[in-house]
């Protein structure tokens, strides 16, 4: 489907939508019906609805149907209220958006109007600094040179200042026609490619004649951009309100499901079964029971005749009352804490980058304990591991090296000499690094000339052209690029850009000399793209030697070349390119074939290398990862060898004599599959301290999708460490794909467009806020200023994250389930008829108040300090095999509330059960021992204590005799007087006494016991911290304690490494 916009037609301006934006997810109209039904798509929203819905019914609910409407309702207020204020803050911003004032030209007459009335096929007028409404293409500027430049980080992310043309069809038109141009665009329906726009244009006549002139992306103006250094710009619109591609790629990413909540959602479905058994059971006993004893007790009056549903009211009742083994609290507490993670990282100063003034971003709060099980990591090269800052270092030109002994070609005198003496391969190399680039050169008022350039290795080499007497001094609106070398001017006609693209690995340009009229096709690009195309007999085995002694320096190369061209030549293959610019249907393919056609018989020039420093603290960052357990792999578009020597750089992989790099690769299909297998082979024969990786390129890994995927998905679950060099933006993202099917759990790190695909497959993307611009940041769920933050973000953040959310999920679970089964132990005592012990009052308040507050102190508490963290990476292991979350440990909790229970419960009895205490005492004590238990298990639980802890967990014990003291003093309840007349007992503060200590006593003894003859790894570095006031190197302990943590921190390594088991998989939790 295709549109045709109509410049300057009033009559068409209907046809289409008018500029009005809207982000807002609800109306007034629609808030509460929309809000309640996304609610309850939740399962437990659905299954705590239909508990309350059942509690109505009054034959068979025991407690008032306000212990569950009671905090269902705070839940869903909660929630709904946080949706509310957040598209209410929409809707402000929708409006300062449409109520803008902007210029607008009709017939020649300027107006301004609001954002919201820009119609398709206006012509708005812009200034300096304005954002651009809609989407415009751009049909004429206030430069000479038919450009302006666009700043586009608030659409893409990217910093640099953009360039954008008007088309030629518009190049002579002067601002009075401008206003009562008109013409039609033929352009695609709206879509969110923000790299592409394949359209064309017509003026109508007087203006010009019906010429069909195409336009790309370069020609537009895109919603959200500003116009910069640009005194005036105007611009047809063709897409506007939601419907720019800006509108059109705005969306909710999918939410990402956490490897501890993934865990947390398989215990709740156990505890969920669990539950059934119980009521039915129960049910089924309580039926017996009433049948063979209740009804011949005439007290219980029970009718002679009963309705048919009598059968269920009994299961039903047991259902009501253990309805809370599943907490009802426990998503809003977890949100509330993982917010709490968010902040921790935004406002962490060591993770500040005072050289950017970058603070780290958490932009996903939903996510930070999958930091602290992170398996492997699979970064970009260029920006992130190393700085992005180009320096142009040495060159090769016809057989002579430069720059080999002094490490910088622009100080080697033999390069000074050959351009002082005007060397013809010297000057026309340099000519093509001056002239073959998308570069603008910006003349200042004081002369001096700085240039614009979407690639940082473009500006590098025009740069080091420029130091060389090579100097790009202007190019204009009609493609005339103005050269001055040693004091002599040169013109060049600018006739077509092949533009370089990840698939060609290439750019050209075809450029006509405008003294002699010769045409020339000037050519850079990536050696395995331009040296296929060489001429027949060109000898470039020394051009490959000299790539790969560059490589193994670490420094970036690219060809440079051209070849003569004849007139007719490219007049014929001209007309063939206008085709392809020209067409709708598939013109990204089209003008790649018919620039195949062209690029042939290449004479080669030279070679450029390009240094690209690593950034600080990238070797001591990997290592400390890699002994953390985690898997470093490195994804880049670079050569192979320049790969490899990065790696060894930044200690990703080993030197030869520990370490062994298996090269997968071959020049047939069926040698690169051989080749995988001899790896894959080693890897599984190896020994251990051998550190093996493999390396590979796309090519190979394009073949090993195809025809052996499962061989390669074995190799990479035993490698440490891989190289993978000549990817593209989707090949990155696969291999991240893979990983996961594996069960693994990824983290991606980039700082460029071409990382956002993987960045967003991976578990957690991390986007690092670089000269390569702000896209990956705001694609990826964390920001960092440099990659040497990552250490913080895992090792500290995700640590600490992963260990506060195992305790508070697992304790949640744990406060529900003791004061149900102390529910359960009571039926006993009341003939199995589903009756409650507890009042709905001190029900509703026990899961609302009195056990939600002390578990957030868990949010500050550290178990071992940051520095004993970075001294013992090997830590993380704990958290990474989930070995504080899973089956076993929540067994662990599921007993301890099982006997908890049964103290409360048989301590109770025993001591208040007679005639003299009526039930409401009863059950008040059974609640009090509940909240002095569960105030000695977060205290012991608790590693380090700060004042927020303190007042959380002994305030919030207070505060349960307070309010119970008050709500004694209210005649009108039933608790009236039970808790004064309880305090004034010295029974029931030897109660509380025995309670705490029956239930605590076994469990600080088992504790104990373990500390002293089975002490974990992070059990050592606590009596560590404690003797010492922080962890010391081993060799400055004790030697048995140095050996025996030594020994743990091996054993953790070996076990990971030996029986290697995904933290996703189904397996993982039983570790």
């Amino acid at each position: 489907m295709q549109r045709f916009v109509y410049i300057n037609d009033e009559s068409c301006r209907d046809s289409y939508r008018d500029n009005r934006v809207s982000n807002t997810k609800y109306t007034l109209w629609n808030f509460l019906p929309k809000n309640l039904l996304e609610q309850f798509r939740r399962f437990m929203n659905q299954y705590f609805l239909l508990i309350a819905c059942l509690q109505l019914w009054p034959t068979i609910t025991p407690v008032s149907p306000a212990t569950t409407w009671g905090p269902l309702a705070i839940i869903f207020i909660v929630s709904a209220s946080k949706e509310a204020w957040d598209d209410y803050n929409r809707y402000l911003s929708d409006k300062k958006v449409n109520e803008r004032r902007i210029w607008v030209v009709k017939d020649g007459i300027r107006r301004q109007i609001k954002a919201r009335g820009i119609h398709v096929g206006n012509i708005v007028w812009l200034h300096e600094n304005d954002e651009i409404p809609c989407d415009l293409v751009l049909i004429g500027t206030s430069d000479p040179q038919g450009i302006c430049y666009v700043e586009t980080a608030a659409l893409d992310g990217e910093t640099d200042l953009k360039t954008r043309i008007i088309p030629s069809i518009c190049a002579d038109l002067s601002s009075e026609q401008l206003g009562k141009i008109k013409g039609v665009v033929e352009c695609p329906n709206p879509d969110n490619d923000i790299r592409r726009f394949d359209a064309n244009m017509r003026l109508f006549p007087p203006i010009i004649d019906n010429e069909k002139c195409p336009l790309t992306i370069n020609n537009t103006l895109l919603q959200s951009c500003y116009l910069r250094y640009t005194e005036w710009a105007c611009g047809v619109a063709i897409y506007t309100g939601n419907e720019t591609k800006s509108g059109m790629s705005r969306g909710t990413a999918e939410p990402k499901l956490t490897a501890a909540d993934s865990m947390i959602d398989k215990l709740t479905v156990a505890i969920f079964i669990f539950q059934i058994a119980v009521v039915l059971l129960l049910g089924l006993a309580g039926n017996i029971w009433k049948d063979s004893h209740g009804c011949k007790l005439w007290y219980l009056m029970y009718p002679a005749e009963r309705p048919w549903y009598d059968f269920l009211v009994i299961p039903l009742r047991f259902e009501l009352l253990c309805s809370i083994m599943i907490p009802i609290s426990i998503k809003v507490t977890l949100d509330l804490a993982k917010g709490v993670y968010a902040k921790f990282i935004d406002c962490d100063d060591q993770m500040f980058d005072p050289e950017t003034n970058t603070p780290a971003h958490s932009a996903n709060t939903a996510i930070s304990e999958d930091l602290g099980q992170v398996e492997y990591i699979l970064s970009d090269k260029t920006g992130t591991l190393t700085e992005n800052r180009m320096i142009f270092r040495r060159c090769y030109i016809s057989g002579v090296l430069y720059g080999d002994k002094t490490g910088d070609a622009l100080k080697d005198a033999r390069l000074l000499n050959a351009v002082s003496s005007k060397d013809p391969d010297v000057v026309k190399f340099l000519m093509v690094m001056a002239l073959c680039n998308t570069v603008v050169p910006i003349k200042s008022n004081d002369g001096t000339i700085s240039y614009k350039a979407q690639s940082q290795d473009e500006e590098a080499l025009v740069n080091a052209a420029s130091n060389l007497n090579m100097l790009l001094t202007s190019k204009d609106s009609s493609g005339i690029a103005e050269i001055c070398f040693n004091g002599s001017k040169f013109y060049y006609e600018v006739l077509d850009v092949l533009e370089f693209t990840s698939d060609r690995k290439r750019m050209s340009i075809v450029v006509k000399e405008v003294k002699s009229g010769k045409f020339l096709l000037l050519t850079k690009g990536a050696d395995e793209a331009i040296f296929p195309r060489s001429c027949p007999g060109e000898q470039t085995k020394t051009y490959l030697e000299a790539v790969e002694m560059y490589s193994h320096l670490g420094l970036r190369t690219l060809c440079l070349g051209c070849r003569d061209l004849e007139e007719d030549e490219y007049k014929e293959w001209s007309k063939k390119f206008q085709d392809a610019s020209c067409s709708l249907d598939n013109r990204e393919h089209k003008i790649a074939e018919v620039c195949n056609s062209l690029e042939q018989g290449i004479h080669i020039l030279g070679i450029t290398a390009i240094e690209d420093r690593l950034q600080d603290g990238v070797p001591e960052t990997i290592k400390l990862l890699r002994k953390a357990g985690i898997n470093v792999w490195m994804l880049t578009g670079d050569k192979q060898t320049t790969a490899i020597q990065i790696g060894l750089l930044c200690n990703l992989i080993t030197p030869e004599s520990k370490g062994q790099l298996l090269s997968i690769n071959g020049k047939t299909e069926d040698d690169i599959l051989q080749s995988l297998e001899r790896a894959l082979t080693i890897m599984k024969t190896a020994l251990e301290r051998k550190d093996l990786a493999f390396v590979l390129d796309g090519w190979a890994l394009e073949i090993i999708l195809k025809r052996s995927l499962e061989s390669f998905t074995k190799l990479a679950m035993m490698s440490r460490t891989a190289i993978c060099c000549r990817m593209t933006p989707l090949q990155k993202a696969q291999l991240v794909g893979i990983l996961k099917s594996s069960g693994s759990l990824t983290l991606a790190i980039g700082d460029g467009g071409n990382d956002v695909r993987m960045i967003q497959e991976a578990n957690v993307g991390v986007g690092i806020s670089g000269r390569e611009g702000l896209q990956a940041a705001r694609a990826a769920d964390y920001s960092i200023g440099k990659f040497k933050f990552l250490r913080r973000l895992i090792l500290v953040h995700g640590r600490y994250s992963y260990n506060r959310t195992a305790f508070i999920s697992q304790y949640s679970f744990y406060k529900s389930l003791l004061i149900c089964f102390i529910q359960i132990l009571f039926s006993f005592s009341s003939g199995l008829s589903g009756t409650s012990i507890f009042n709905s009052i001190s029900l509703m308040a026990y899961n609302v108040f009195y056990t939600s507050l002390p578990v957030m102190t868990i949010i500050f508490d550290k178990d071992i300090s940051e520095a004993t963290v970075l001294r013992y990476p090997q830590i993380l292991l704990y958290s990474q095999a989930g070995r504080l979350l899973n089956r076993s440990t929540f067994a662990e909790w599921f007993g301890r509330s099982l006997y908890h229970a049964f103290v409360v419960f048989l301590i109770t009895i025993n001591a208040y059960a007679d005639e003299k205490s009526d039930m409401e005492e009863l059950s008040m004590v059974a609640l009090s021992g509940c909240i002095w238990l569960q105030a000695f298990v977060v205290t012991l639980d608790t590693n380090s204590f700060t004042c927020p802890q303190i007042t959380l967990i002994w305030g919030n014990f207070v505060a349960f005799y307070m309010i119970n003291l008050i709500l004694s003093a209210v005649p009108t309840l039933q608790m009236h007087t039970v808790m004064w007349h309880l305090c004034n007992q010295p029974s029931y503060w030897i109660t509380m006494a025995l309670i705490v200590a029956a239930g605590m006593g076994p469990v600080l003894a088992l504790r104990y016991l373990r500390n002293v003859y089975r002490p974990s790894a992070i059990d050592v570095l606590q009596q560590i911290e404690q003797t010492d006031g922080h962890a010391q190197a081993p060799g400055n302990l004790e030697s048995s304690t140095g050996t025996y943590l030594d020994y743990l921190l091996t054993d953790l390594r070996r076990n990971k490494s030996s029986i290697h088991q995904p933290l996703l998989s189904d397996s993982a939790s039983s570790r």
